[in-house]
């Protein structure tokens, strides 16, 4: 009887001594929670670092509406190296990269060619792989575009943006088409220049952004849109049938009569296209398409 009682007691101590079994959610909230503690010893690590180097702080505007606790909009700091020709997006990169990897923005090529990474910096549109940060009064302020419904963090809803580029229609359209397979569809140099400047658009919304009209008007169709049409309307090799289309497009209500030309949008454009001055010469060449002499 003693013997089978020591058995059970040492069957008992046994089971008692065996580690607990983790549940797999278990497992995943201790390794989230050594994660976390990694990078903010390595994110001490580096800011002691940085003691001896020059650096820049950044004001990074913060939202998530998916994440209990960040639906505030907030502002986090973010204190990088600082080194020469070092931009906007790539000091956003090494804060996402060694600080926060929940930090969301947009960016692609990162030659100003995109058009993915428009922000506002400082109380001013600007590309962030264009704008030097040496070029920045600090702390460097960073948010999402104005006017502009925000995704998360710096990201924004470009839909309405990409409905208004489209409503122009922005294709070519010639009434006539070379013969031969190989044949181009030629342009004078002339007029090649007139149009050159209006092809620079890169579609990154900063003029919509900046422009007071269309923040309180949803339907114009903004200063993008129009240099658009613009850029076909004033093409040599534009059908003349397709030519009076557009032009009817953009003269209507919320077209180029609403803007008021506060040149916003010329002065925060990343490729330094006219935008104000094609916006006028349209409403000229909608005028005189108006005209009637008898």
């Amino acid at each position: 009887m003693s013997t089978q009682i020591e058995k059970q007691e040492t069957e008992t101590e046994e089971q008692e001594s065996e580690p607990a079994v983790e549940s797999p959610g278990e497992k995943r909230r201790e390794q989230k929670r050594q994660r976390q503690a990694e990078r903010e010893a390595q994110r001490e690590t580096e800011e002691a670092t940085l003691d001896d180097e020059e650096t820049v702080t950044l004001k990074v505007f913060r939202y998530d509406p998916e994440v209990e606790g960040k639906q505030e909009p907030r502002f986090d700091d973010f204190r990088v190296p600082f080194h020469k020709g070092m931009t906007v997006l790539d000091a956003l990169i090494y804060a996402r990269d060694r600080y926060d990897s929940s930090l969301t923005f947009r960016h692609s090529c990162r030659q100003a060619v995109c058009g993915s990474d428009a922000l506002f910096v400082n109380g001013r549109q600007r590309l962030g792989c264009k704008t030097q940060l040496s070029d920045l009064d600090g702390p460097v302020r960073i948010e999402p575009l104005p006017h502009q419904e925000v995704v998360k963090d710096l990201v924004v809803d470009m839909e309405h943006f990409y409905e208004q580029m489209h409503a122009v229609e922005p294709y070519f359209d010639a009434d006539e088409v070379p013969e031969g397979d190989l044949e181009e569809q030629r342009q004078s140099r002339e007029n090649r220049e007139k149009v050159k400047m209006s092809t620079r658009c890169i579609w990154c919304g900063a003029c919509m952004s900046s422009c007071n009209i269309a923040a309180g008007d949803n339907e114009y169709l903004g200063p993008a849109a129009i240099n658009k049409a613009y850029r076909f309307a004033m093409d040599e090799r534009e059908g003349e049938n397709r030519k009076q289309e557009r032009l009817r497009i953009i003269e209507q209500e919320h077209g180029v009569w609403r803007c008021q030309t506060q040149f916003s949008c010329t002065e925060v454009c990343p490729k330094d296209i006219p935008l104000t001055e094609h916006i006028q010469e349209l409403k000229r060449e909608s005028v005189k398409n108006n005209l009637k002499f008898w």
